[in-house]
């Protein structure tokens, strides 16, 4: 389950709020800090915990900020000094993927925006180290918008670090929409610089990044992202096999939508393919599961990616969602997908209503058959 900046979500009763800042948490950033001079691990622990009820993920971090500034200079450049000297040990170099560090780190990456936004190259040059321990991938984004060309420039460097965290942030720092984090005021286009470089990495967090960031830009840009990513595969600076992944992972949104751009790059053709839609369960109570079937026929070993989309009834009109089915490959005596569909009441991210709702097949990017079921009030 996806979880806001609130820090819920995971089921019942759990909080990540409470799993990532908690008194555990809070007094290792103290051991951190221990370092610095004067610093009082004993009060900021006292301080901070008590306040940490109530209030969110990000809130949390803001006020773990707070503690920590009270006790340190205010002057950004031996502010800065101070937070470079209580970085816990770099994150493991020779890793190369699912190594995200911890996240009350991030504390770091606060300050900096909060008191380095004048002095963005001493800002800069504390982000590059803290990234390192946990991602600055948030924090990098103000000052690209306050001091773009500067910023831009480090990137330019950063592209070719050592350490592969640094390069990532290049890639994920620069994304159009990052989760949670602000906008960027570039023009979307510009880190397309940084991803000519980054997709040939050898580190997979790298990469996931790169494909999330064409995914992006996919919704603005389709067309660039399927000949950009086109060019890579002819290029070969990165292996076949991961090339297909990031080409994928990449193309995800854009082979929901059905763009035939997209589809064909990963091998899926439009046309000259015919289905029938059986729908099983022509009435269907809300938690219940609707069932149907799909038989399509085509030239024999034809790849197919099929999806479907639900036409939801709602009091203002129809909604879509579209769902993946398969993807497979044409015999000689057609294929048959079987589906069934449970219909949640109690689904977080849309609504049921009653009423008559729609079933659209689509292969390859094309619809190719319709049906349709009732939907009913349970009970």
């Amino acid at each position: 389950m996806a979880r806001g900046p609130d820090g819920k979500g995971g089921g019942a009763g759990f909080s990540l709020a409470d799993q990532l800042f908690n008194r555990d948490s809070v007094a290792d950033l103290a051991a951190d800090f221990s370092v610095v001079p004067r610093f009082d691990a004993g009060r900021f622990i006292d301080t901070v915990v008590p306040g940490l009820a109530g209030r969110g993920l990000l809130e949390r971090l803001e006020w773990i900020a707070d503690g920590l500034e009270a006790q340190l200079p205010a002057r950004f450049g031996a502010m800065a000094e101070a937070l470079e000297a209580a970085l816990p040990p770099e994150l493991d170099p020779s890793r190369k993927d699912d190594d995200f560090g911890r996240f009350i780190h991030a504390v770091h990456g606060v300050l900096a925006v909060r008191h380095g936004m004048e002095e963005p190259e001493r800002a800069l040059d504390l982000l590059h180290a803290a990234t390192r321990r946990f991602s600055m991938e948030f924090y990098v984004r103000p000052f690209l918008n306050r001091w773009p060309e500067a910023v831009l420039a480090r990137l330019r460097d950063w592209q070719h670090d050592g350490n592969y965290h640094v390069r990532r942030l290049v890639s994920e720092g620069t994304r159009p929409r990052l989760p949670w984090a602000k906008n960027i005021e570039i023009d979307p286009a510009v880190p397309l610089e940084f991803l000519e470089t980054l997709h040939g990495d050898e580190a997979r967090f790298v990469t996931r990044s790169v494909a999330n960031h064409m995914n992006d830009l996919s919704k603005v840009m389709p067309d660039e992202v399927v000949a950009r990513l086109a060019r890579w595969r002819d290029e070969g600076r990165q292996e076949a096999r991961e090339m297909d992944w990031i080409t994928r992972h990449a193309l995800r949104t854009a082979v929901k939508r059905g763009e035939p751009g997209s589809l064909a790059l990963l091998g899926y053709r439009a046309g000259d393919v015919t289905a029938r839609l059986q729908v099983l369960t022509p009435e269907v109570e809300i938690g219940g599961a609707l069932r149907f079937v799909v038989d399509i026929e085509g030239e024999a070993g034809r790849p197919v990616m099929v999806d479907y989309r639900l036409r939801f009834a709602r009091p203002t009109g129809t909604a879509e969602k579209v769902f993946k089915l398969k993807a497979g490959v044409v015999g000689t005596q057609g294929l048959r997908l079987e589906k069934r569909h449970v219909l949640k009441g109690d689904a977080t991210t849309y609504r049921l209503h009653p009423g008559w709702h729609g079933i659209v097949v689509q292969v390859n990017g094309e619809d190719v058959a319709e049906g349709g079921f009732d939907l009913r009030e349970s009970g």
